[in-house]
């Protein structure tokens, strides 16, 4: 996305590229794995045997595949793939765009469930049909073409579909939305791209109607929606989790392209408040099964976390826009937690299988998956390689397919890096070099390749988790809090700057008022959060007997199994006392028995070794 106001202004894929180490490993196996692989299931469900169908005008409602949002997941491919070839790879999307025009109706509509003969008429289920909601993965789609340098198909399709759009629902037309929504940031992104303000202004009557009891009440409530009220007069986010967050992401679009401080500032209330009330350890989003939702505040139970692998993707896109607008750390930091802990745990290490949940506790192993077949999306014991709802495979793709863009930032002073991974990035005059072993190491050394004559300014976020930092520059060494340490002066090429991170082990406690971990502690490294996993304990001491002791150190191994650079915790634990007369209840002892250590490994590596229980938060041992 690329604003055009804000504190900060973002890099394109092409100025700022991962080059090795643990994100740009993600990157290229994405690249190489999971865009063919998801490309191969949208064929085999048919989900893009529709375009085909509908193109020869042979889609009978009895041979149309997938759910009613299945559209979207080939839009959301396409997008990883414009991503994909603009960074330098390679993706069959001259082949997937033809096959997605051919389908597209004069006028612009385009959508495989509905309009045909014995489908249901266009726009007839705005509140579950997601129409709107997949021309907005389109016209990202085209967008993320138009950003890489290219027009063809793709982003004709795409601009037909939003015209369509501004005549059907502009001020003039149906004054109606969609019940998920998406479009709203597609369509600001459009605007960008093209300076038509009319996608802007069709963006911004989507949300204002939002919230106007527009869309019916049902059992979920319309909170569900984001229809109760006004997102002006929100407190916190609520109801379905990445719905909140897609229109918290287009609100913030439409805030700062329309200089809407008063709207800019209601998000940022209402981040703040879900920040400190309704996320978790790990930076995910969405404790509730029923409605895919959050819960009230401190509502944060362990073993039932939905956190949808989109839901913190759309966390991540949301704090990024935050970042942008404002200029401050914090929004860095939780995007740096959800992309380490949620968005890394979502993907099997060989890119092929994916989580749609992401619990912090699991309290039975689960049967190897099928890979043959789709699975129910809310299986969340072991990743999947696909789900009868698989929204995720293809968010995560072009996530990381445009992962780069997220690292850097620039403004009038000079040059900002936010996440850290080996890089190169250029912005204006000025080039970098980004050499680090993060999250596993904390040191971070950036080299000037390139520079203006005049002095400018270098910053380096120190990250909220790490309290402080050293800083080592040309002038000599310092130690700088968290937030921001910047070093403004004339550069040469050659000259460098290294920040010292400490991620070593560190203990962290709940707040009192998240009663499903009161009296529990975990462990985090630098950025990760760890987890006790079964396959690395004793079998004779399953998990949910297992306490931890924090009064002795933590130590810290190898863990080449998963991966050369991976570090493993050991704490020492202890086996609780529990019931052995059949009835769970009353007094089970006076104290616990030494069992010795308990082995923690990553959160984002576990279930990679089969099935398996975890735990991310553990008992505290009683004295």
């Amino acid at each position: 996305m690329h604003p055009s106001r804000g504190s900060l202004s973002p890099l394109g894929i092409d100025q700022a590229r991962l080059t090795s180490g643990f994100w740009a490993e993600r990157q290229q196996r994405n690249g190489a794995a999971t865009i063919p692989h998801a490309h191969s299931w949208l064929e085999r469900t048919g989900w893009l045997g529709n375009f085909r169908l509908a193109a020869a005008g042979e889609l009978a409602p009895h041979l149309r595949q997938g759910r009613e949002f299945s559209d979207s997941e080939v839009y959301k491919l396409a997008e990883a793939m414009a991503w994909e070839i603009g960074r330098g790879g390679d993706a069959p999307l001259d082949e997937l765009s033809i096959v997605v025009a051919a389908a597209q109706e004069p006028g612009g509509y385009l959508n495989t469930m509905f309009g045909r003969p014995g489908q249901q008429p266009r726009y007839s289920d705005l509140v579950w049909g997601h129409e709107l909601y997949c021309y907005g993965h389109l016209i990202q789609a085209g967008v993320a073409r138009l950003r890489t340098g290219f027009e063809d198909a793709l982003t004709a399709t795409a601009i037909r579909a939003a015209d369509h759009v501004c005549v059907e629902f502009g001020a003039a037309g149906r004054q109606f939305l969609c019940g998920h929504p998406e479009i709203e940031m597609a369509l600001v992104e459009l605007y960008r791209v093209t300076g038509i303000t009319r996608y802007l202004d069709q963006a911004r009557l989507f949300i204002d109607r939002r919230g106007q009891a527009t869309l019916p009440d049902i059992e979920l409530g319309r909170a569900y929606f984001q229809d109760d009220m006004p997102i002006r007069e929100r407190a916190a986010f609520d109801g379905h989790a990445v719905r909140a967050l897609y229109l918290a992401s287009g609100a913030v679009d439409v805030a700062v392209e329309t200089g809407d401080d008063k709207l800019l500032a209601a998000v940022v209330r209402q981040w703040e408040r879900t920040v400190a009330a309704r996320t978790y350890l790990t930076g995910g989003m969405g404790s509730r099964h029923e409605g895919e939702a959050f819960g009230d505040d401190f509502e944060l139970p362990t073993d039932r976390a939905y956190v949808e692998t989109c839901a913190a993707i759309a966390s991540v896109m949301l704090s990024w826009r935050l970042l942008l607008a404002t200029g401050e750390s914090r929004f860095a930091d939780l995007a740096e937690r959800t992309l380490y802990n949620v968005v890394a745990a979502s993907t099997s290490l060989d890119g092929r299988s994916f989580f749609y949940t992401n619990p912090l506790h699991q309290r039975v192993t689960g049967a190897p998956m099928d890979s043959s077949k789709p699975w129910p999306r809310a299986s969340s014991s072991e990743r999947a390689p696909w789900r009868d709802v698989s929204c995720c495979p293809t968010n995560i793709s072009r996530t990381l397919a445009s992962l780069g863009g997220y690292l850097a930032t620039a403004d009038g002073d000079g040059v900002q890096i936010h996440q850290y991974a080996s890089a190169e990035v250029r912005a204006g005059e000025t080039g970098l070099t980004v050499e680090t072993g993060y999250p596993w190491r904390g040191d971070v050394t950036v080299r000037i390749t390139e520079t203006g004559a005049g002095p400018w300014r270098l910053s380096l976020r120190v990250p909220g988790w790490a309290g402080e930092a050293t800083l080592v520059t040309p002038e000599g060494t310092e130690r700088v809090r968290s937030g921001y340490a910047g070093v403004t002066r004339t550069w040469r090429v050659g000259d460098q700057v290294r920040l010292e991170l400490p991620v070593g082990p560190r203990w962290t406690t709940p707040d009192p008022r998240i009663d499903s971990v009161r009296d529990c502690i975990a462990v985090e490294r630098g950025p990760l959060v760890y987890c006790a996993e079964s396959v690395d304990q004793d079998p004779a001491v399953p998990l949910e007997a297992v306490a931890a002791d924090r009064s002795a150190p933590v130590v810290e191994h190898p863990l080449p199994a998963l991966g050369p650079d991976a570090v493993a915790l050991d704490v020492p634990a202890a086996q609780l006392p529990v019931s052995a007369n059949g009835w769970p209840y009353g007094s089970h002892g006076d104290g616990d028995q030494e069992v010795g250590t308990l082995r923690l490994v990553p959160y984002h590596l576990w279930a990679n070794r089969g099935p398996a229980t975890m735990r991310v938060w553990l008992p505290q041992r009683r004295g």
